[in-house]
């Protein structure tokens, strides 16, 4: 359990240790920051006594392999799947965030009762042996939480309800620029001069981007803030300074045709600061607007990532959803399984004809499923069929064990007598999927290959 620790507690402690990567005041940050939802149900189930029961370690275990193990996704993305109730599960998703970009994500479940789901979102450590760190974590879902980093990176988010609850889930995940575009009815196709060309021959670079647009075209505010200066500059000609608050920022918009904004005015995004024009040292070239982005400790930022929105398009849903948490089967030979729901998905394995596997989710036209030996991956959908009607049938050669997976080490469901008939539902490794005569399903070795 974490101790809490006040913020001049933290301020002393990174000041006598002399930290100024983010990587190491992150470390120092995350060991006195407060438990999450998730660590404080771990909490709640360990003063219970149910962490030592296997319910209890099976909630743990699913929790740490499902960050261990993650789905490694493109964006835009969505899944809608299926958690399971009757056995601890947990999903999770590793993506990557660009400097400048912000990511939106929503998380619903659908049960018909109430349910706790904790949604916990990670930082990944530059060093892949460090844990991940905590950046947001929520149990109230359904529900919808941005995320800015100013630096872009690896990022895990990870679903898990409660123990013994489940249900149907949809997590959408989606990226866009940080900023709204500056110059109206422009985008980043206007944007002609680049940050860090070079300037005076060299003697100082381009500190910002320029964005070229009829003079008296509106220049915007790109966020909330307060403007801070508003002035005229041998360089930059009639300017304006945005303080945001929220990226800890200065926004500098410069040569001006005329100025619309007074020092120490609120402004919202989209508000009118100023024309486009050519003053300062931009009176030899077309209007345009200068457009900067200037940080405390880090000097002046590349706005480019800032205003670009990401490139990508969600994939339409079309593998049938009406197949979560029930089992399908394989068309054909040699299908593979991918790490990702892509065909750029790395391949884990390649699975025989009539494979039974479990769908859990849908996203564009794969299924997230799982392998009767408990691996988990994606297929694609059309390549998968119900595996309710019989392949044909089985005959018990002699007294049958029907087992609860398919190894000799599985739980027994029932015994059979030997001439009872199985209908066969589907093979993997040397086991039959058989159907039994009180209506369940489980496996039997096959006689054929014994």
């Amino acid at each position: 359990m974490k101790l809490n620790r006040s913020p001049l507690e933290l301020a002393a402690v990174l000041s006598l240790i002399g930290l100024s990567g983010c990587e190491e005041i992150e470390q120092v940050q995350d060991r006195f920051r407060d438990m999450t939802p998730h660590e404080a149900y771990q909490a709640s189930l360990s003063d219970a006594g149910l962490t030592t029961t296997a319910l209890g370690r099976d909630w743990l275990l699913a929790a740490h392999q499902a960050v261990q193990t993650p789905v490694e996704i493109s964006l835009p993305f969505q899944e809608k799947g299926f958690i399971t109730p009757e056995q601890p599960s947990a999903v999770a998703y590793r993506l990557t965030i660009g400097r400048g970009q912000r990511l939106t994500a929503e998380v619903s479940l659908t049960n018909g009762e109430e349910t706790r789901v904790f949604v916990d979102f990670f930082r990944m450590a530059e060093n892949e042996d460090d844990p991940p760190r905590p950046i947001l974590s929520t149990d109230s879902v359904p529900g919808t939480f941005e995320h800015e980093p100013w630096r872009g990176g690896d990022f895990l988010l990870r679903l898990q309800p409660e123990l013994l609850r489940g249900g149907n889930y949809t997590v959408t995940l989606q990226l866009e620029a940080q900023l709204a575009f500056p110059v109206e009815g422009y985008g980043v196709r206007s944007i002609q001069s680049v940050f860090g060309a070079d300037r005076d021959a060299g003697r100082r670079s381009h500190d910002g981007v320029d964005i070229f647009a009829r003079r008296g075209t509106p220049v915007l505010a790109t966020s909330a803030g307060r403007v801070n200066r508003v002035q005229v500059t041998n360089l930059g000609g009639k300017v304006v300074w945005l303080r945001d608050p929220i990226r800890n920022s200065n926004i500098y918009f410069a040569h001006l045709d005329s100025q619309a904004v007074s020092r120490g005015q609120e402004v919202e995004i989209g508000d009118t600061l100023g024309f486009v024009g050519n003053t300062g040292n931009a009176r030899t070239t077309p209007p345009h607007l200068h457009f900067g982005i200037y940080r405390r400790g880090e000097g002046p930022v590349n706005p480019d990532p800032f205003l670009r929105s990401p490139r990508g398009t969600m994939e339409e849903q079309t593998a049938d959803l009406g197949q979560l948490g029930e089992w399908v089967r394989l068309l054909n030979d040699g299908i593979r399984l991918r790490a990702a729901p892509s065909r750029r998905g790395e391949v884990l394995r390649e699975l025989g004809q009539y494979t039974p596997l479990r769908v859990l989710a849908g996203s564009g036209e794969y299924f997230r499923v799982k392998l009767p030996d408990g691996t988990y991956g994606y297929v694609a959908s059309r390549l998968t069929e119900p595996a309710n009607l019989p392949l044909g049938s089985e005959v018990a050669a002699r007294n049958q064990t029907i087992l609860s997976s398919p190894s000799y080490a599985a739980s027994v469901i029932t015994q059979l007598d030997a001439g009872t008939e199985l209908p066969i539902l589907g093979r993997y490794e040397g086991y039959l999927y058989v159907l039994t005569p009180n209506g369940h399903t489980g496996w039997m070795g096959d006689q054929q290959q014994q």
